[in-house]
């Protein structure tokens, strides 16, 4: 049967217990999902989204039947081709992200799909964390962190997975289920897997009996080491359980699919200093290491010269930069404490030691939160955005290594010669010096037919450097991958491999789980399928596809991530570019349309986790330009030069629609609504129960006066179109509410002049309309600098969206508010504040995010109610201006997990803007207003003299 006949039969098969939604045989998606942070590409033939451990049983034990491979995927942030695959790829889904607290905190259980990230966020509560701390925590999710036995700078091997891990789920090969922590599951496998157990400890018994074996084990695990299996499991557990567990770790998903660990924590200390320390040299760098070693040091991360130059120009990063020579080195050295007094004896302590030893400017501790993390930030972006600075067309390569400390100045300068030897410009060096964990990045061009030869050479001297000359490891934490695995037959001698190999052949005898990725003997594996990066755009073509930015898409669980989209758009490219019009490249165009056009929020929200900013949402705004008729565009201009008549007319629109609501019932009317929606193609949009009458009208000469200052007020065309729900019920509409608030706090309200025919142009630009955005913001620009007198007064905007539009557009004379940030910064003082006796729940909008206002936000409602919930798995809301009513399903997807994050007694919702409102009102089950109402009731006006 031909290999595309074999995957047609599978997914038939499949969909008898997966939906269809979750199988994916599309060229679109096959490419697309099939991607991970590796410089490799393999397309696999069918992608299988898997919700359960049910599901995985069943499509692994349809795979052994078949005799098809299998490649496990989590978050895909994987840097050496450890999850991708030609055959059949599992992708991890959002059924996976349990998370359970054990012993106060002592333990987590957590599946394989949540994120290290939000594992973190939900223990910092109990002052705890997992042990892990790669640089990818924040998209990496915990099945992808322990296949590959990452660790990180703050905690090093004591606390990796492998050192914490107390308990497993694991499904094997066969579709067999082991609970490693439960002993009817492992009574069950002892009573149906006899033979694994007894390999197992025939295994153990043949290393602890060897002494040359044994000690070479105990030696190269003295060092970080993730190169091949684990197999100091042989010899550090006598159980073959135990044995199981932490085989498991690193393994890549070679020997079972991971359902979920239960980890030991460590303790996550409050208070947190670093300084970056610049040394001249590398060698003086390295030899101060051993006296960290001494100190309360959590972390020592070393970044070489160019490394440096790398991030210069970020923003925070300390002017030193600027100064610095080509030999220069520096350690962002970090330390920890329970209370103030302890962390600063530690500071006084490290400065002690700092002033022994020669450094280039003085040493400085900062335990500003927000210059910490910018700090730390930079740090765990240095691999992308090293990269992000690549030649056009070149791949990005990182490879770790361990070096033991007494020759860690050696090796590195040894590197360094290497790398330059082979010509790779730009490199950047930078590590875990306190593990002799060190990273580097090159830039081979794989496009040039000579790059393959030297990038070959280049391997074999790099091992022969890191094994040979330095006893060192191959592989400190990132899995050993396709590129070190034609190595570890030379990391571990012939013995030892063959062990590894006998491993393999115990848990998966027909080597149908990840093949090839971990053991594999072909020499030159490493250098096949190498993934190409095609100039496509400027936007975009920095883009190492590291997948940082997915965990901050509203549509990755229904279409495409900013990473898929950017895959897709450069395989578009290159086969329009290439002139081949296939049937494939027209299916992609059309697949492209809606799955990565028309469900992308566009509201740039990776820019955020990205760590070169990169905002997709940019390039699909730039598409949609392209897309447009020029019927569209006249359509388009005419709207932007009659705001205040189609205003008028969305209102007259929707206080039928109001009517018709409260004349026939909610039911019947969204039994319509459907019908209608899917008989038009989504052009007629989808209703919801939440959906607002027209708003009431409002007279541009309106304005209040009588009191102390002055504030120019534009409400947005939203506000102006959208009125009241029937969630509302007696309360005013936003725009009065916001009037009276700020004539509360003593504010004169001015309206613009023709109020009713401006709009800031975010609508008009997110659709592609460039032109007409930019020409009806030009009048509302020319309004508000009338209505301030040149930005005399502050501009009050009511939807965070539209202002933060405005920000990006508007003269900067004009001092542009949302409403947060102006209450925070203009309220205090002319209004007292008490805290309502009820919980509340607070959604940040993209805008308000990318402006740094979601604490504020948060911190605006703890002053107006006892208690304040930020459900900590929803980001953006996915309405996107008109989303919410032309793709209903991207809202939908979105906030898929909000209603079950509000715990039962949160019973109002707030934000800062109405349409976003409109969907977490709908998929929440509570009502979502603008954050003035709540502002407006637990604050009171000052009676005179008086002072808070």
């Amino acid at each position: 049967m031909k290999a595309s006949n074999r995957f047609i039969h599978l997914a038939k098969q499949v969909s008898r217990y997966i939906p269809a939604s979750r199988i994916y045989t599309d060229p679109l998606y096959t490419l697309a999902k099939g991607t991970d942070a590796s410089f490799y590409r393999l397309v696999p033939g069918l992608v299988i989204r898997v919700e359960s451990e049910a599901e995985v049983v069943r499509v692994l034990a349809l795979c052994s039947r078949s005799g098809i491979p299998v490649t496990f995927k989590a978050g895909g942030t994987s840097l050496s081709g450890q999850t991708i695959t030609d055959s059949v790829l599992v992708e991890v889904g959002d059924g996976f992200k349990g998370f359970s607290v054990l012993e106060n905190g002592r333990l987590v259980k957590l599946q394989c799909g949540i994120t290290g990230g939000l594992a973190n966020t939900r223990l910092a509560k109990y002052g705890k964390r997992i042990g892990p701390d790669p640089a990818s925590i924040g998209s990496a999710k915990i099945g992808g962190i322990v296949s590959n036995n990452a660790s990180g700078g703050a905690f090093g091997i004591k606390f990796n997975s492998y050192h914490t891990l107390r308990g497993m789920r694991i499904i094997f090969a066969d579709g067999t289920l082991l609970d490693t922590g439960d002993n009817a599951s492992r009574q069950q496998f002892s009573d149906t897997h006899p033979e694994v157990l007894r390999k197992l400890l025939l295994l153990s018994w043949h290393v602890k009996s060897d002494p040359l074996l044994k000690a070479k084990i105990l030696h190269k695990y003295e060092l970080k080491n993730t190169c091949g299996y684990g197999l100091n499991s042989l010899i550090d557990f006598e159980d073959p359980f135990d044995i199981i567990t932490h085989l498991m770790v690193g393994a890549e998903g070679t020997l079972g699919f991971i359902a979920d660990v239960t980890l030991e924590t460590v303790e996550d200390f409050p208070l947190k200093a670093t300084a970056l320390v610049f040394f001249p040299t590398l060698r003086s760098a390295c030899e101060v290491i051993p006296l960290l070693k001494n100190c309360k040091v959590t972390a020592a991360e070393l970044m070489d010269g160019n490394a440096l130059r790398s991030v210069r120009e970020k923003p925070g990063m300390p002017a030193e930069l600027s100064m610095i020579g080509r030999e220069t080195v520096a350690l962002l050295v970090d330390t920890s404490a329970h209370s103030m007094a302890a962390l600063n004896e530690q500071v006084v302590a490290l400065k002690r030691l700092f002033s022994t030893v020669e450094t280039i400017f003085p040493v400085d501790f900062t335990n500003d939160k927000l210059q910490y993390e910018k700090l730390w930030k930079v740090r765990k972006g240095l691999f992308t955005s090293a990269a992000a600075v690549r030649p056009a067309g070149a791949a990005c390569i990182i490879e770790d290594l361990t070096f033991r400390h007494e020759v860690l100045a050696d090796a590195l300068g040894d590197l360094r010669k290497l790398i330059e030897k082979y010509g790779y410009v730009g490199s950047v060096i930078w590590g875990h010096v306190l593990d002799g964990n060190i990273h580097f990045v090159i830039m081979p061009d794989f496009s040039k037919p000579e790059s393959i030869e030297n990038y070959r050479r280049f391997m074999d001297d790099l091992v022969q450097l890191t094994l040979q000359r330095y006893d060192g490891s191959l592989k400190g934490e990132h899995g050993t991958g396709r590129n070190m695995a034609p190595f570890v037959r030379v990391e571990w001698g012939d013995e030892l491999y063959r062990i590894m190999q006998e491993i393999k052949k115990i848990f998966d005898p027909d080597n149908l789980l990840n093949p090839g990725v971990l053991l594999n003997n072909d020499p030159e594996i490493h250098l096949k399928n190498i993934k190409s990066f095609p100039p496509a755009d400027n936007m975009i073509d920095p883009c190492i596809e590291c997948g940082f930015c997915e965990i901050s898409c509203p549509s990755a669980t229904l279409t495409l991530t900013p990473r898929q989209r950017i895959v897709a758009f450069r395989a578009l490219k290159a086969m329009e570019g290439s002139a081949i019009h296939s049937p494939v490249l027209r299916q992609m165009r059309k697949s492209f349309r809606y799955h990565a056009d028309a469900t992308c929020a566009t509201d740039g929200l990776c820019s955020l986790t990205c760590p070169v900013e990169i905002n997709t949402g940019k390039l699909i705004k730039q598409l949609r330009f392209r897309y447009h008729s020029p019927f569209s565009h006249k359509v388009a201009s005419y709207v932007a030069g009659h705001m205040g008549q189609v205003t008028a007319l969305v209102r007259i629109i929707l206080s039928v629609v109001s009517f018709l609501h409260r004349l026939t019932g909610t039911r019947f009317l969204a039994f319509i609504s459907k019908a209608l929606f899917k008989l038009s193609g989504g052009l007629i949009p989808f209703w919801n129960p939440y959906m607002p009458a027209g708003a009431a009208s409002l007279r541009s000469d309106q304005r209040t006066s009588g009191y102390k200052d002055n504030v120019v007020y534009f409400p947005t065309c939203i506000n102006r179109s959208m009125g009241k729900s029937i969630d509302y019920e007696k309360q005013a509409g936003v725009i009065r509410k916001t009037g009276n608030l700020l004539n509360k706090a003593g504010f004169n309200v001015i309206y613009p002049e023709n109020v009713n025919t401006l709009c800031c142009g975010m609508a008009f630009e997110s659709k592609g309309f460039a032109k007409q955005a930019k020409t009806i913001a030009k009048s509302l620009e020319i309004a508000l600098l009338a209505a301030t007198q040149n930005g005399k007064y502050p501009v009050y905007c009511d939807m965070s969206p539209c202002l933060l539009h405005m920000k990006e557009t508007l003269d900067k004379r004009l001092a542009l508010y949302e409403p947060v940030e102006f209450i925070m910064k203009h309220f205090p003082g002319k209004l007292h504040f008490r805290q309502l006796p009820r919980k509340v729940a607070v959604h940040s909008t993209c805008s308000n995010t990318r402006m740094g206002l979601d604490m504020k936000l948060r911190q605006l409602a703890g002053m107006c109610a006892s208690e304040v919930v930020v459900p900590d798995e929803i980001g953006c809301c996915g309405w996107a201006g008109d989303r919410g009513f032309t793709v209903p399903a991207l809202n939908a997807a979105a906030l898929a997990p909000l209603r079950s994050q509000l715990p039962a007694d949160v019973r109002e919702g707030y934000s800062t803007s109405r349409t976003c409102e409109i969907g977490l009102s709908l998929h929440s089950g509570i009502s979502y207003k603008s954050i003035v109402y709540l502002v407006d009731e637990a604050t009171r006006a000052l009676s005179p003299n008086e002072e808070i």
